[in-house]
């Protein structure tokens, strides 16, 4: 058959007699000169541009710069190529019919197609250049494609053709569309004004885009990027080559940041305050939501509705490919074409869509247009919902600012609410945003669902339905079951972190007292209850992915079998299989809509808990203190110390909160800072109050307040700071006269004050940046201070010297230094009046002299600063300029000491006798080592074994940074694209392989079922002959007989069925309870493991590891084993076997779909293998970057009184929003590259649906109907798990990370519990006299390490009082340690009444020994508890030991006696009460040897004492061995041992020592003297 463009079968095709135009092959001729036109004007421009592009460098931002009608023109164009589409597939169908071919049918549309797609690329091209003079070419053939067309149909409407004709219908449309898109050019040349003007438009990015940070290009790019994501592609192919970074993924968009976005919102809110009738009323936090951020959802919302009912395109084209497929005809091509118009075919719309390839084509677009609308739904909900929780977050964080002290101490607003606000419920309302548009689009697609189930199958279809919406209730009941459970496990888990938190705390002692095992029961107790609601939590989860699973097989039981009895119509393949599908989309809604009301109920609950919040009291404002407005402005401008307030406008959160200032009062006197007046202040409401102060500060001068504890000085502080509420009386803040205006340099910020509270407060930040605390850094004040403080010392301790991060997160610094850092950081900021409160409490005598005279005498007295100090050291009073004495909430005396001398000889004498007592103190307190002295120590050996340790690990790095330069990219690429294998396998072992089986089988036997269910019904369905009564049985009986053989034979089919869907649904049940149980017996192994393995660690591992590292095991990564990877396990398992199953039967049915499986395949492998590692990289940045923000709020609520008598709530805002921003940007693209990830796999499903329909429409003959089906709709259920294979591995591969970490614990060595003698051989009563031999004793604390004690030898008698003394690291304590077998004794031995105690059972030599610990370990328990975990003593046993311990009156007067509660750590006891309990501890084991390790070093000289005399006493017939810290402890003992550097240097009786003048056991007494 020969090609001719007008076709040969009629002989006039050519000839023009009639007209030129009348002719209709010279009309389409006509249509292909502007696309020709087109192509040959702009491909040569597309070359000589992409060939200077390519030398120019990439410009990051004008790209971006939309013209005018951007997303008009790309929607256009996108509609104007699927009209090509239909156009080209009309003509193509129209020539079957015809004789000869007629080629201008369909070659003016296929051209027509590839001109508007290279007019697009054009014009995203000249746009990237921004050069719209070269627009003009797309203007003329605009012009004249509308011209031909307009030609056409008028043309056709001529001949009389009309809408009921296809053509017509397809030219009218792209008349429409072609004078649409002139319309839109002429409006880009009316706009930019680039031809015909005189002055074309100068045009500037916008603000964000001309800032490189931003990296987040969705709201900039095209239309098509942004539907693909395109956009993502270098940074998730590039995370291949090395890691994403937080500089990789840049700033937000403006429109994307909090504080946009909480302006928006805030406006929002506050509107309704204004607008409201009834003030009491509070706003409504969902109506500002909705006002703020609806339009998004909206759109969002309209998005869903378009993907859904797209969706249904689906089973509507499988069931009509099916029926065609079925009821084949061949086309008869038409004879005569002379009385045709145009002598050419012209079809129907209906005609069309009976062509099979029409329809699979029509399937495929549906699909691709389907997923796009709805990966943009997902989109657009998520970015409103990251923006609403920026919102939200700086909304709580302005109101933290802004939250009355009472408030906070009170106890209304406790820290743990503050941190759930945050934490949970802002990702409460974030996820419910997510979820909302399925609120209202699923019940729509739910009643499409059922209509169309009705209308192919009837009234059985409703049955189906039914089935489906009866048991949805019962899932909504798992999912609330399922919460609940989960809180209870939470409880449990918090419950059992505390216990084992207080075990590592405590190791060091429990391993000391061979308690180990008793408190690791405890710590198993509580993990069983948490595993029995873990239990109860994976039977709920497995019945709800069961439920899931089996409801959809249910349904289709019922509607089939009821079809097939009802029903006088025989089921045919296409409403078999168009039905199965439609079941398919219903039961997702149906299971979604369950999570979506739990979120929505969760979300109104959060929503009252935020109201409330924001609803809570403020805190006065406090104008008095900033002077009026203007002054403040000013001197924000003046100040070098208010450098933060300079922000650029935009961040200046502050002029949105700002209460308009009073005028200042005139103050009397110049020369007082802070008056107050008849000052009545409280707490709250019934708060112990503060009244009738009537106080001066004199300005530069040392004021100082003293009272006793309680009395109200620390509220006096606050009271004058505005902390309190004011019941009556005035604060007066005296402002420099304008004359004494200081040049800027000198000049301080006098609106702040500088303030230390008594209750240290650090942030998480280097030790720099907490002293300097945003002020600029001077490095010869920075040093001042740290000398004044004496902090040198203990910065030069630490890792990095004053870059150690510290804080919450950061190194554990002791008491005393915390508050020297906050004291520091009060004498470094640059402000006219510094209020220290108790700035001495914890620090012994000598730092606290020396902060007296350098810091506060000195330093802060010659720079003329007013300084307000509360204290208890009364022998400081001398220095005070003025004395403030406070009694009982009111102000006993105020004046010079001189005259408080002279007028109140009484107090005076008072305060001389307790001052004496302090001096006494002050006298003995002079030891070798002073508390600080001890807390450096702590901080050395902490930071000892830890460096080593860092060496190791930083070693390791290095090696491996090495490896990775030597093969550079190859390795981290394939290292980084790896699926640990190894990990998965260990964890699935550890769940046992009776379970890995069950698990496997089941699997494998479940998806086998339910394709054999499918396949039955294929065969079924097909199976009925398909004539509908034979030609020769005439009378009407043998038809009736044949109808009925045929409807039995029909349904011989069921009970087959039947069976199969029973054993599909029981499967269901057995596969998710294996998994979920597979899970959670590994749980259960891996946690019981490693709580052994650490609890037996020797002590060194506990020196090198920090506790937060270990106590990460036992929280984060056990939960993620615990709940997280069951599930992800079970979803990856059951995608993976659906595709594959899918795939497998698409072969089966049409062997030709392998030759496009391979191209598909490798695309799948690559995509999968780039996306899951930025995935991976993604998910670490957005947990790293969650914590910081976490941390700043707490932290600020922790510190809210600091902050705001500094005056820097401005900074800690503009950190907040940075923070926050940080964090959105992390989700931002890690959403966005699910949806990435989403649209490609999407399309790859698509692309396999067409390949699957086009394969079976060309080998169809000799297939049956049936199996067409089945093949299509399970290619339609691969293109929902494509990318659930994806997520699901790459979840998998984070959560097994944690499977690792837990790994690496399980390696370590436990010590040798066993030892070589059996405890039968060991006396009972061991050791009975007490008697120490030390020979030849050689102690290190790892192999790798220097021995720390060398060859030492001793002998001790059975009951001899034994001192050892010596420097900090001569190995005193070591040697303690040795008694117990600590630490490694490779030469030499100890022997202990006869027995060489290496040899000894671990539990047995521990058990028989007392130790008292320098730092008092109590547990959280009872009074009972701490005494005797063991229970085998006596109540009179524990009272005699309480007695001895000094105790026993203090114990009587508690609640409970020895039952009373102990709180965590014993805080509820002082530092001397515990050091007691810990002696009356030793004193109820009684065993003959008692071993000091410097346990007075903690005490008062009182305590001590009392503690000397018992060890006389009641150790009397006991040998004690003290490790000595002042002195003259052990000037009494029996023998003396000093030593150094692990060698004994002296060895005897105290008086003989003392005699040998310059030894240095004399000169240690002499020092302490």
């Amino acid at each position: 058959m020969s090609l001719s463009f007008c076709g040969n079968d009629v002989n006039n095709s050519y000839s023009v007699e009639k007209g030129v135009l009348n002719n209709g092959c010279f009309v389409d001729a006509l249509n292909l000169v502007p696309h020709v036109f087109l192509l040959f004007i702009t491909f040569p421009i597309l070359f000589i541009g992409w060939g200077s592009q390519s030398s120019k460098v990439q410009i990051h931002h004008n790209t971006w710069l939309h013209f005018p009608g951007h997303n008009l023109r790309w929607i256009l164009t996108f509609t104007l190529l699927f009209v090509h589409v239909c156009e080209i597939a009309e003509g193509i169908v129209s020539n079957t019919w015809m004789k000869s071919n007629h080629l201008h049918l369909f070659l003016p549309a296929f051209m027509g197609f590839i001109a508007a797609t290279t007019s697009v690329v054009y014009y995203h091209n000249i746009e990237t250049a921004n050069f719209p003079k070269l627009l003009l070419a797309l203007f003329i053939y605009w012009v004249l494609a509308f011209i031909t067309k307009i030609i056409k149909l008028w043309k056709f409407a001529e001949v009389g053709l009309g809408v009921e004709h296809l053509r017509f219908c397809i030219t009218a449309l792209l008349v429409v569309l072609y004078g649409l898109l002139m319309a839109v050019e002429v409006n880009v040349i009316i706009v930019r004004k680039y031809v015909f003007f005189a002055n074309p438009q100068r045009v500037k990015p916008p603000e964000d885009l001309q800032d490189l940070g931003v990296r987040f290009l969705q709201p900039f790019v095209n239309l098509l990027s942004k539907a693909t994501y395109w956009w993502m592609n270098p940074l998730i192919i590039g995370a291949h080559k090395r890691p994403i970074e937080l500089k990789k993924i840049g700033k937000l968009p403006i429109a994307m940041r909090s504080l946009t976005n909480y302006l928006r919102l805030k406006d929002a809110y506050e509107e309704q305050r204004q607008n409201a009738e009834d003030l009491e009323k509070s706003p409504s936090i969902w109506r500002a939501m909705y006002r703020a951020f609806g339009r998004p959802i909206l759109l969002s919302s309209t998005f869903r509705y378009m993907a859904d009912l797209l969706g249904f395109a689906g089973p509507l084209c499988i069931s009509g490919i099916v029926e065609r497929l079925e009821n084949n005809t061949e086309v008869v091509r038409m004879n005569k074409t002379e009385d045709l118009p145009f002598g050419v075919f012209f079809m129907s719309s209906t005609q069309l869509l009976q062509n099979t390839y029409v329809l699979a084509v029509l399937l495929f677009l549906a699909l691709v247009l389907q997923r796009t609308f709805l990966q943009a739904s997902y989109y657009v909900t998520i970015e409103t919902g990251i923006n609403l929780r920026g919102a939200l977050l700086a909304m709580i964080y302005n109101k933290i600012l802004r939250l009355s002290t009472s408030n906070m101490s009170m106890g209304e607003m406790t820290l743990g609410q503050i941190n759930n606000l945050v934490a949970i419920e802002t990702n409460q309302l974030m996820w419910f945003l997510f979820l909302c548009p399925n609120l209202w689009a699923m019940p729509v697609q739910i009643i499409m669902g059922v209509i169309l189930l009705y209308y192919l199958l009837g009234f059985s279809a409703l049955i189906g339905a039914l089935v489906i919406v009866l048991l949805a209730p019962i899932q909504y009941l798992i999912a609330t079951k399922l919460a609940d459970t989960q809180k209870s496990t939470l409880d449990y888990s918090t419950d059992r972190l505390k216990k084992t938190t207080e075990i590592l705390k405590g190791i060091k002692l429990l391993k000391l007292y061979a308690w180990e095992n008793i408190f690791c029961d405890s710590v198993l107790e509580t993990r069983g209850k948490e595993l029995t609601s873990l239990r109860t939590f994976a039977l709920y989860t497995s019945m709800s992915i069961f439920m899931n699973a089996a409801i959809p097989i249910a349904a289709v039981l019922a509607t089939f079998v009821t079809h097939a009895y009802i029903s006088q119509s025989r089921l045919s393949p296409a409403e078999a299989f168009a039905s199965l599908a439609l079941f398919h989309i219903l039961v997702t809604p149906l299971f979604l809509l369950s999570t979506v009301v739990r979120f929505a109920v969760k979300a109104l609950v959060s929503v009252q808990k935020l109201g409330e919040f924001l609803q809570s009291e403020e805190i006065g404002d406090d104008s008095w203190r900033n002077g009026d407005m203007p002054v403040s402005l000013e001197s924000c401008k003046k100040h070098p110390g208010a450098r933060n307030r300079k922000q650029p406008l935009r961040y200046q959160m502050d002029n949105y909160e700002q209460p308009l200032r009073r005028q200042l009062r005139p103050t009397e006197t110049e020369d007082v800072a802070v008056k107050v007046n008849n000052g009545y202040f409280t707490w709250g409401s019934n708060m112990s109050t503060l009244s009738d102060i009537n106080i001066r500060i004199p300005t530069g001068q040392l004021t100082m307040i003293v009272g006793q504890v309680g009395c109200g000085k620390s509220s006096l502080l606050l009271a004058m700071l505005g902390e309190m509420q004011t019941h009556s009386g005035k604060v007066y803040w005296s402002k420099l006269p304008d004359s004494e205006m200081l040049p800027d340099y000198l000049s301080k910020n006098r609106y702040s004050v500088a303030y230390a509270a008594q209750k240290s407060w650090l942030l998480n930040a280097t030790v720099e940046d907490n002293i300097t605390f945003g002020s600029p850094f001077n490095k010869q004040r920075y040093k001042a201070v740290i000398d004044a403080c004496s902090l040198q010392p203990d910065i030069d301790l630490l890792p990095f010297g004053d870059q150690t991060e510290i804080g919450e997160r950061g190194i554990n610094l002791s008491g005393g230094q915390r508050q020297r850092i906050c004291v520091a950081r009060a004498l470094y900021q640059n402000t006219n009046i510094v209020f220290l409160d108790d700035p001495f409490s914890a620090l012994d005598i000598h730092l606290s002299d020396h902060l007296m005279q350098e810091g506060i005498l000195k330093f802060l007295q010659d720079d003329k600063r007013t300084v307000v100090l509360v204290t208890h050291k009364l022998q400081y009073l001398i220095h005070a300029d003025w004395i403030i004495a406070m009694k009982d909430g009111s102000v006993l005396r105020e004046g010079t000491l001189k005259d408080i001398q002279t007028h109140d000889v009484e107090l005076y004498e008072h305060w001389k006798t307790l001052m004496n007592r302090q001096d006494q103190e002050l006298e003995k307190d002079t030891e070798i080592e002073s508390q600080t002295t001890l807390e450096r120590k702590t901080l050395r050996r902490a930071f000892y074994s830890r460096e080593a340790k860092n060496q190791i690990d930083d070693e390791d790095e290095e090696e491996e940074e090495e490896e990775d330069e030597d093969d550079n990219l190859s390795t981290t690429t394939s290292r980084r694209s790896k699926i640990p294998w190894k990990v998965c396998w260990c964890y699935l072992s550890s769940g046992g392989f009776l379970l890995v089986f069950l698990m496997v089988t089941s699997k494998l036997a479940k998806h086998s079922v339910m394709v054999a269910i499918d396949y039955w019904l294929a065969a079924w369905t097909s199976s009925a002959p398909n004539e509908q009564n034979s030609s020769f049985s005439l009378d009407a009986n043998a038809t009736n007989i044949s109808e009925t053989i045929r409807n039995a034979e029909h349904r011989s089919y069921v009970p087959v069925f039947v069976i199969l869907c029973g054993a599909g649904i029981f499967l269901c049940l057995i596969t998710s309870l294996s998994v979920e149980f597979l899970g959670l017996s590994a749980a259960t192994n891996l946690h019981h493991n490693l709580l052994n393995k650490i609890i037996h660690a020797p002590l060194r591992f506990f020196d090198i590891t920090p506790l937060g590292q270990i106590l990460n095991r036992f929280s984060a990564d056990t939960n993620i084993i615990d709940q997280h990877i069951p599930p992800t396990l079970e979803s990856l398992t059951r995608s993976t076997l659906l595709c594959l199953s899918a795939i497998g039967i698409i072969t089966f049915v049409t062997p030709v779909f392998v030759t496009a499986l391979v191209p598909l395949a490798v695309a799948f492998y690559f995509i999968q293998k780039y996306f899951r590692v930025a995935s991976k990289d993604l998910q670490d940045l957005d947990d790293s970057t969650q914590l910081p923000l976490l941390c700043h709020f707490s932290e600020t609520a922790e510190g809210l009184t600091t902050i705001r008598a500094f005056r820097h709530e401005a900074r800690f805002k503009q950190r907040m929003l940075e923070l926050t921003d940080t964090n959105n940007t992390a989700y931002l693209f890690l959403s966005a590259a699910n949806r990435w990830l989403e649209v490609r796999t999407d399309y790859l499903g698509a692309v396999i649906v067409l390949t699957a329909a086009v394969a079976a429409i060309c080998s169809f003959y000799g297939l049956q109907s049936g199996l067409v089906g089945l093949g299509l709709t399970y290619a339609l259920t691969v293109t929902n798990y494509l990318n659930w294979v994806v997520r699901n591995l790459a979840d998998l591969e984070v959560q097994m990370a944690a499977v690792k970490k837990v790994n690496s614990f399980l390696t370590t060595e436990s010590e040798n519990y066993e030892g070589s003698i059996d405890v039968s051989q060991v006396p009972e009563d061991w050791p009975q006299h007490g008697e120490i031999k030390i020979q030849d004793l050689c102690v290190r604390y790892d192999p790798m390490l220097k021995p720390v004690l060398k060859h030492v030898n001793a002998f001790i008698n059975p009951g001899q009082k034994v001192g050892i003394c010596g420097r900090t690291g001569s190995g005193k304590s070591s040697l303690s340690l040795a008694f117990f077998n600590m630490v490694d004794v490779f030469e030499g031995k100890i022997i202990i009444d006869g027995i060489d105690i290496c040899k000894l059972p671990l539990q047995t030599l521990r058990s028989r020994l007392s130790i008292i610990l320098q730092d008092p370990v109590l547990f959280s328990g009872s009074i009972r508890f701490n005494l005797d975990p063991e229970r085998t003593c006596s109540d009179d046993r524990l009272w005699e030991a309480l007695e001895i311990a000094q105790l026993k009156n203090m114990v009587k007067t508690l609640p409970g006696g020895l039952d009373a509660v102990i709180t965590e750590g014993g805080e509820n006891f002082s530092v001397g009460q515990r050091q007691l309990f810990c002696l009356a501890r030793a004193f109820v084991r009684k065993s003959s040897i008692l071993i000091m390790d410097e346990a007075t070093a903690s005490i008062d000289m009182a305590t001590e004492n009392i503690l000397q005399k018992v060890v006389m006493t009641a150790f009397a017939d006991r040998t004690v061995v003290t490790i000595a810290h002042r002195v003259h402890t052990i000037l009494t003992a029996d023998l003396v041992i000093v030593m150094k550097r692990g060698n004994i240097l002296e060895y005897g009786k105290p008086e003989t020592l003392m005699e040998q003048e310059d030894g240095m056991f004399a000169s240690f007494v002499k020092a302490d003297m």
